[in-house]
């Protein structure tokens, strides 16, 4: 089973007052770090970008493929249509760029729960993680649906599309601690972050 994977970092980093992705988390940038755990699922990377953005180039282990918002300003619902419109397969792995401890073993499972439906995606104490999902190209009329109905959120796809949740107890099985849908928006969460990056570090060591 395969699944294109795709980084949503078109994002305005309102809330953190400068590009987010760029910053340093254990020696590498958040964006890194995300390219990094997502390597295994492909020999291609699509980052989604706004328009006009920069992005700073960086040693990759796979390739790496910019793509630009088909409409701008509409959010992360913007930036999983671009995604699924430019993918070269069926079923996509769509996560965000601020997302520092990605569990690699999770999203496997995930991929592996594709098959059958439109959007497999987290759900913890009904809240869910729609930037930690796999679409799939189903999505795209979906989206354009939500659209022309005036709908730009993601969770929105959820009532239309055949979805599948991946349950807490899933979950647990691979990230007890649920540091998969750990997001850096803020100063504060990137101190956070390296703090937890630090417990890891030593745990593991």
């Amino acid at each position: 089973m395969l699944a294109a994977p795709i980084v949503l970092a078109g994002g305005k980093s309102t809330r953190f007052g400068r590009d987010k992705s760029l910053e340093l988390l254990a020696g590498e940038t958040l964006i890194q770090r995300v390219v990094q755990s997502l390597a295994c699922f492909g020999d291609e990377i699509t980052i989604v970008l706004s328009p006009g953005s920069s992005f700073a180039p960086f040693q990759s282990p796979v390739k790496l493929r910019k793509v630009y918002d088909i409409y701008p300003g509409r959010g992360s619902l913007g930036g999983v249509y671009t995604g699924l419109v430019h993918s070269p397969q069926q079923f996509n792995l769509i996560v965000a760029s601020d997302m520092p401890f990605l569990n690699t073993k999770l999203l496997q499972y995930m991929v592996d729960m594709s098959p059958g439906y439109d959007l497999v995606i987290p759900r913890v104490n009904n809240n869910v993680e729609p930037v930690h999902a796999i679409y799939s190209k189903n999505c795209i009329p979906i989206i354009e649906q939500l659209w022309a109905r005036g709908k730009s959120r993601v969770r929105d796809i959820l009532e239309m599309a055949k979805t599948h949740y991946i349950e807490e107890q899933e979950i647990n099985q691979f990230d007890p601690k649920h540091l998969s849908f750990f997001n850096v928006n803020t100063p504060d969460d990137l101190s956070r972050a390296l703090a937890l990056a630090r417990e890891l570090k030593a745990t593991q060591g």
